[in-house]
């Protein structure tokens, strides 16, 4: 559905990815993981347009996109739900949902996907009257999801999710990502520095160090790979 070969991304003179390269199936949870500044987040952004790759290619369903912008991406069927969760605070959570949707056509498919993230994260269909910036972080963060879900996408990107959250938060966002992959079979593209949840979640992942791929594998088997566990599980 989604490959990139081989790209490249580059912050004036810093090359920040180097030469990365991964396929995204239909129905897949693709992990990244990786220390700070690995190139988590801006291979995510070179994915949706948000940053010119320097080289290598971007393929979706065959057809090359690099010149493709962002808003293009999420037609085409890619959608982001950016770290720190970026929501418009004085915004109902309702109407933060709708600008999410702002590609979809047709009240009923928009009341269809609202079932959908309802469904999903009851607190947020609870809490849809309230303005964003009134909510928890927890609840922030599945709005956050939600609202990427309401493009209807094919391949859901998703940075950080788990990032300041409590335990029992994380728990219920990494049962929602699974229930979003099982159930819509919607690919998953998963970028984490709790490597030991994106390990757990993903059917492949990739490890990324100082912008280039060093591991790759299905998650059960990075998550038994010695050198990850030393540098990323702490085991």
């Amino acid at each position: 559905m989604l490959e990139a070969e081989s790209i490249s991304v580059r912050y004036g003179s810093l090359e920040a990815v180097r030469g990365v390269s991964f396929d995204v199936d239909a129905g897949q949870i693709i992990a990244l993981i990786g220390a700070n500044g690995a190139g988590k987040s801006t291979t995510l952004k070179a994915l949706m347009g948000m940053l010119p790759i320097a080289g290598g290619s971007l393929r979706w369903e065959g057809r090359p996109i690099e010149a493709t912008g962002s808003a293009e991406r999420v037609r085409l069927g890619m959608a982001l739900s950016p770290e720190g969760r970026r929501l418009f605070p004085r915004m109902t959570v309702l109407d933060n949902l709708l600008v999410g949707a702002h590609v979809v056509h047709g009240r009923g498919r928009i009341d269809r996907a609202l079932e959908l993230v309802y469904g999903l994260f009851p607190r947020v269909a609870e809490r849809r009257r309230q303005l964003a910036g009134s909510l928890s972080g927890g609840e922030q963060q599945m709005v956050a999801i939600a609202r990427a879900l309401m493009a209807g996408p094919k391949v859901l990107m998703l940075d950080e999710p788990s990032l300041g959250l409590a335990p029992k938060i994380i728990s219920e966002i990494a049962a929602a990502i699974v229930k979003i992959n099982q159930e819509t079979g919607m690919a998953v593209v998963l970028v984490e520095q709790n490597a030991r949840l994106a390990l757990r979640l993903a059917h492949h992942a990739y490890v990324l160090e100082q912008g280039q791929v060093i591991r790759a594998g299905e998650g059960a088997d990075l998550l038994a790979d010695p050198f990850v566990q030393k540098a990323y599980l702490g085991i």
